[in-house]
């Protein structure tokens, strides 16, 4: 017993030593050689790298997870710029303020729907936009015919949307009160009037796909003209009717089509006014007769 408690206290004063962690001994190693002067690798002192570059650790685990780290890191720096250009793009056709007023020039754009067999059209919807692109009147418009094709995949029209739809008259009342003595704005304005069953004058009528700078210059004779959805991509840079058609950005296309060539194009309807006005004040010249042409002069021989 007595041999037994001496190894344990010969244990307890003199312990074994603890086996440090190379990288540990080494790093100490490190600190006393710099604290006494002996060996320094490094000029700059305060550079933390020079002292962490000359410690070569033996575990290959620590380097390897230091070189993830600054993966991760680069990784990181790498991707703030994408997450930056992640805006939503701003709608070029958006209204640049809230004025839903009605003004001198309205655009106007309307869907149809089939009836009859099919091939007849008719309204479905109409809409329309002041000068400033605000929507003044949108309404679903029941025809007076049953409807057999809603061509939804261009109109955008469901048979739910027709269901509490405007009265085709009401309807035609309201957008002939809108329209009158204004300009109308528009792309192939003579069948949204058919269909609506209206009129309005042709001198104010403004209307893209008739728009001599607007069409396509095959030849001096032969002119075609170009879609809204063209017209729209090249000159206005915005991208509309792919699938179902909007009228609201349909009439907002042509009325900023309009806007932006409006100088020119009223000039251009005022030199037509002018030349169709000089046309109509010449008079016919008179028929002379034949009988007294044929009294007066004797017959060539």
């Amino acid at each position: 017993m007595s041999s037994d408690l001496k190894r344990k206290q010969q244990k307890k004063i003199n312990p074994k030593p603890v086996q440090l962690n190379p990288n540990w001994s080494l790093l100490q190693q490190k600190l006393k050689s710099d604290s006494h002067g002996n060996t320094r690798k490094s000029s700059n002192p305060e550079n933390p790298s020079s002292i962490l570059g000359s410690i070569q650790p033996k575990n290959s685990n620590l380097k390897f997870g230091c070189s993830n780290l600054h993966c991760k890191l680069a990784g990181k720096r790498k991707e703030r710029p994408d997450s930056e250009v992640d805006v939503p793009k701003i709608n070029p056709l958006s209204p640049i303020n809230d004025d839903s007023s009605l003004t001198d020039e309205v655009a106007m754009d309307c869907e149809m729907v089939g009836v009859s067999q099919g091939t007849k059209s008719a309204l479905g919807r109409v809409t329309l936009v002041n000068k400033w692109g605000n929507v003044l009147y949108d309404e679903f418009v029941r025809p007076v015919e049953r409807v057999v094709d809603f061509r939804t995949h261009i109109s955008g029209i469901r048979p739910r949307d027709l269901r509490k739809a405007k009265d085709f008259r009401v309807a035609q009342t309201k957008v002939a009160e809108l329209i009158k003595g204004k300009i109308l704005v528009g792309h192939a304005l003579h069948n949204d009037l058919k269909a609506l069953l209206l009129t309005h004058p042709k001198k104010d009528i403004r209307d893209t796909a008739e728009y001599q700078p607007f069409l396509n210059n095959l030849s001096n004779r032969d002119k075609t003209r170009k879609s809204l959805k063209h017209l729209a991509a090249e000159i206005l840079g915005a991208d509309i009717q792919n699938g179902e058609h909007c009228p609201i950005d349909d009439a907002r296309a042509a009325m900023m089509l309009y806007q932006k060539n409006r100088k020119e194009w009223e000039k251009n309807v005022k030199d037509q006014t002018r030349m169709w006005l000089k046309q109509k004040k010449r008079k016919p010249k008179k028929k002379v007769k034949e009988g007294n042409a044929s009294t007066n002069h004797n017959p060539v021989v």
